[in-house]
């Protein structure tokens, strides 16, 4: 499977849309409309929108943090659930390995002049697959008026990070200052992802399903990861970007790695003026000496399901193009770092625009990885607990991918 991903490195700043659709034909006025997808404003924005679209038919949603638990069985389904699933990179490669997602070519050739330029569209084996319309990222978030107090920059690597948050501890000001989305499965896996290309580490040897972390690189991400969580709360392993996001409301923390699409809840009205003024949205930090930052780039983006007719498929794709219009950009600016004509990055964009523009890498997009991502998730929990060494995780990691890798026919 060979994936055309678009965003890479400062490409993804550049990306931009056309003018508005010509032709919506919104209202619809048949089909059925049925969208899955995460929970976080930027979605919530464009699936709005779609919903205006779909007003006058059969329509449904269900934006949840679930979400990639709930696809693969959900448009497994004849007919499927859902008409649309909003992806990103890695919750894409699951529907493309077992065909649940359907090309996208002629639908986009029909509906998308005007609205969707070639750069937006993902493309697998030169088939278009996904129509991505936002870029997001882990980047550092840090609390200006705690640096003022202990006299300190905005930390560019982690080995600063560091030294930040001995001081923040050695000053009394906060104990355990600080989070990133650390919860045993998923989220903790992206974390080693995330620390492990900043190292600049390969995940796999050239060409093949062969795992290739561990290295060198693969125990310095994790022992730096231990590192970190040394200052974290006792419960970090069950951390996830609700969590997180809740403590930095609640002065509970002083430096995080989050999700840029959290900026726009974290800067709301919901956290305390304080603290959201005091916050400040900065790159990922680098790590050891190769410069790039310690985070991965993705991008958030529609599909249409392969399991529903092609008149619900094409109602579908015109809501989905709807929601994705400049329009979306009037009240929602800050909500992500838009793939959309006439976006300009403010605050909430910053860190995601920092961490794109200095370099870092794209999640990588490979049957396998899926299979990989699982096993860091099941499998690094008892080193991050003090239980065993790095070399033992990445040796169980090694033993629970190469399994699930031969199953699948990846490797013999």
């Amino acid at each position: 499977m060979t994936v055309h991903n678009t965003l890479s490195g400062a490409a993804a700043l550049a990306l931009i849309a056309g003018g508005a659709l010509a032709d919506a034909s919104c209202p619809l006025d048949e089909g059925r409309v049925s969208v899955l997808g995460n929970e976080f404003p930027a979605i919530q924005a464009v699936v709005a929108r779609a919903a205006e679209c779909a007003s006058d038919v059969q329509y449904q949603q269900n934006l949840t943090t679930e979400h990639k638990n709930i696809q693969v069985p959900a448009l497994t389904a004849n007919p499927a659930e859902y008409t649309s699933a909003v992806v990103a990179n890695g919750t894409l490669v699951p529907l493309l390995n077992e065909g649940l997602v359907r090309p996208l070519d002629d639908l986009i050739a029909e509906h998308g002049e005007g609205v969707i330029s070639p750069a937006q569209v993902i493309t697998v084996d030169g088939q278009a697959m996904a129509v991505a319309f936002m870029a997001n990222a882990q980047h550092l978030f840090v609390r200006q008026d705690i640096l003022d107090e202990v006299g300190m920059e905005v930390p560019t690597t982690y080995e600063e990070v560091l030294d930040l948050l001995e001081a923040i501890r050695e000053a009394g000001i906060m104990e355990d200052p600080f989070v990133a989305n650390t919860a045993v499965g998923w989220n903790l896996a992206e974390e080693f992802v995330n620390m492990y290309s900043g190292y600049g580490g390969e995940f796999f040897e050239p060409g093949t399903a062969n795992l290739a972390i561990d290295n060198e690189a693969g125990v310095a991400a994790l022992e730096m990861m231990a590192a970190l969580n040394e200052y974290a709360g006792p419960d970090f392993l069950t951390y996830d970007s609700n969590a997180t996001s809740a403590l930095w409301a609640a002065d509970e923390a002083a430096v995080g790695i989050l999700w840029g699409s959290r900026a726009t809840e974290i800067l709301g009205e919901d956290t305390p003026e304080e603290i959201r003024e005091a916050t400040v949205l900065a790159a990922a930090p680098t790590v050891g000496e190769t410069g790039i930052p310690a985070s991965t780039l993705w991008w958030d983006g529609f599909t249409i399901a392969s399991n529903v007719s092609d008149e619900d498929a094409e109602a579908t794709f015109v809501a989905m193009a709807s929601g994705i219009e400049p329009a979306v950009l009037e009240g929602n600016e800050d909500a992500a770092v838009w793939l959309i004509e006439g976006f300009e990055p403010g605050k909430a964009a910053a860190g995601v625009a920092a961490t794109a523009a200095a370099g870092a890498r794209p999640y990588p997009m490979v049957p396998y990885m899926g299979l990989l991502h699982t096993a860091l998730g099941n499998e690094l929990s008892d080193f991050m607990q003090g239980n065993e060494s790095a070399e033992q995780a990445l040796a169980d990691v090694g033993a629970a991918y190469e399994a699930a890798a031969r199953e699948q026919g990846f490797l013999e």
